[in-house]
Formats: structure tokens, sequence, C-alpha cells
């Protein structure tokens, strides 16, 4: 009866290896680390500043700038000795940038709303002819509205326009939002305020930094709306969610409004935005 072979001892990595797979591992992190520290100091910092940023001896940090330095990473100013992002570094941004895009980085965001608190919302962007929707999710019992991918909103009497309004400051933004009030029935003006209705709507979304409405641009209609920004900080686009007054409640610190807050935030920091910066 042939003998059955003895199972193959399975290899393990010895603890040499290891260590030094370890030590590989910690010397990439380590150089991420110096690289997002220059970068979050402004792309430009002195080899002290910088150590002292990420709180790594000075030493350790221009044994790693070499390194970066090397492989055009990171560049040094000969002038000042400061370090700042290099050549590939810039390509690196160039690619992400071009890959920013708010609405297809929108996309969870509006799921995530549309599931976890069965409202209907959107994306809108600024078009030559003012807030225009480009993304339009309705819950399984969608609230009947007239306004869909493609529709444009007011800047006056919708919480999407009103944070357009209130953080653009750009001329034809201020030029059509003059034009609505001028169409505006006494009704609508009713809802204004009279001395100074457009300074006032925009002073009201910067001190909030977003937006509600309720039966101003629909009839039964609210909607509470926040700003999703790029990384230079521009407002680029404005996530909304709308629903039924009755049962929709609009207040910027509520579930809904916190929530959509919070979703403009994210798909702010994946645009690359910091409020720090």
């Amino acid at each position: 009866m042939p003998r059955s072979k003895a199972p193959e001892p399975i290899l393990e990595a010895t603890p040499a290896r290891a260590r030094e797979r370890r030590q590989r591992v910690q010397s990439a992190v380590t150089g991420m680390a110096v690289l997002k520290g220059l970068a979050r100091l402004g792309g430009r910092a002195s080899l002290t500043a910088l150590a002292a940023h990420i709180d790594e001896s000075p030493a350790k940090v221009h044994r790693y700038l070499v390194s970066l330095v090397e492989e055009d990473l990171v560049a040094q100013e000969p002038g000042t000795q400061q370090y700042h992002l290099g050549f590939e570094a810039l390509q690196i941004g160039m690619a992400a940038m071009r890959q920013a895009d708010p609405i297809r980085l929108a996309e969870a965001s509006l799921v995530r709303l549309r599931e976890t608190l069965e409202v209907t919302c959107f994306i809108a962007v600024m078009g030559n002819k003012g807030p225009t929707i480009m993304r339009f999710e309705e819950p399984g019992l969608p609230v009947t509205v007239n306004v869909r991918a493609g529709s444009v909103m007011p800047l006056l009497w919708s919480a999407t326009g009103r944070v357009f309004l209130g953080l653009l400051d750009e001329k034809g933004v201020l030029a059509q939002a003059r034009e609505e009030l001028a169409a505006a029935s006494p009704a609508r003006l009713a809802q204004l305020d009279g001395s100074d209705p457009i300074g006032a709507l925009r002073r009201a979304v910067q001190a909030d930094d977003c937006a509600w409405v309720r039966d101003t641009n629909l009839t039964g209609i609210s909607a509470v709306a926040a700003p999703v920004r790029d990384y230079t900080g521009r407002v680029c686009a404005v996530l909304t969610a709308l629903g039924a007054t009755g049962g929709f409640d609009p207040a910027i610190d509520g579930p809904i409004g916190s929530a959509v807050r919070r979703e403009a935030r994210a798909v702010s920091t994946a645009l690359g935005f910091n409020p720090a910066a």
C-alpha cells in the first residue's frame, strides 16, 4: 500500500521579512504624511514648520523630503530654502480635479437622502438661465411636483435659488434676482422683506450657510437646501430636499436639514474643499 504524502509545510514570512515589510509600509505612511502636511500648509513651508505640523523631527522629515524631491513630488526654493509641491504632485492634483464632478459625486448622497428620509431630493448647478436641476431622486411615494431634471428654479422663491443668490457674488445672479423681483406679484412680494428683499435673503443665507422655504415656490411644498463647494470654496452646486409641507420639516437644524447639510459637506470634501484652508 503506497504511503500517503505528508502535507507540504505552509511557508510563512520569516521574522526578518515581516519586519522589513512593516518598515516599508511605515515608510510609505510617513512619506504620505509629509506630502499631505505640505499640502495642508498651503503647498509651501520650511522644514521646521513642516516637521512641527506633522509632529516629527526635522532630521526625519528631511530624509523623506530628499526622496520626494528625487521623485519630483516636492521641490525646494533655492532662495528661501522652503519646500513646495513639485511637478508630479501638480499632475496628480490636476488629474484629481478633472475627476471632480459634483453631479457624479452627489449620486450616493441623493440615494441616501431618498432611502433614509424618504424625501424627494436633487442637485442643481447654476446655468445660464438660472439654477438648473441635474439629478433628481424620488422615494417610493413621490410628492407631486412639476420639477424634474432640466427644470430651472427661481432665485428668490426656491431654497435652491436662495443658496446660489446668497453665496455667489456674481453680477449675472444678482441681475436675474432683480428681474424676478420686478416681475413678482404683490402676493409674492409680501413674502419678502419690503425695504431690501434681495439683501435680506442674502444675509440670511450667509448667516446659516443654507436656505429653507415653506410654500413660497410651490403651494404645499417645503424645501431645505445646502451648498456644495469645490476645492476653491466656490459654490458649484446645491443639494436640496423637498416634501409636502404638512409632513416635511424644513428647519435647517431638524433631521432633514441636518442630513442635507451633512451630505452637502461630504460632497464638498470629495471635491477637495477644506473649510480650514
